[in-house]
């Protein structure tokens, strides 16, 4: 994810060391236990524009 809307559930993100991060499925997770994250962490993803977060 670069800019614009949150990556689908199967988006990798190719890190420049050659490494992969499963970014669509830690997105996911992060959602459905949003009800479990600390609220410094719900608002620093609000501040990111993530929508769910707010």
């Amino acid at each position: 994810m670069r800019e614009g809307d949150l990556p689908g559930r199967a988006h990798v993100e190719r890190l420049p060391d050659g490494s992969e991060h499963r970014t669509g499925i830690w997105i996911s997770n992060q959602k459905a236990r949003r009800d479990k994250i600390r609220p410094a962490q719900l608002a620093a993803l609000a501040d990111l524009g993530v929508q769910w977060a707010q």
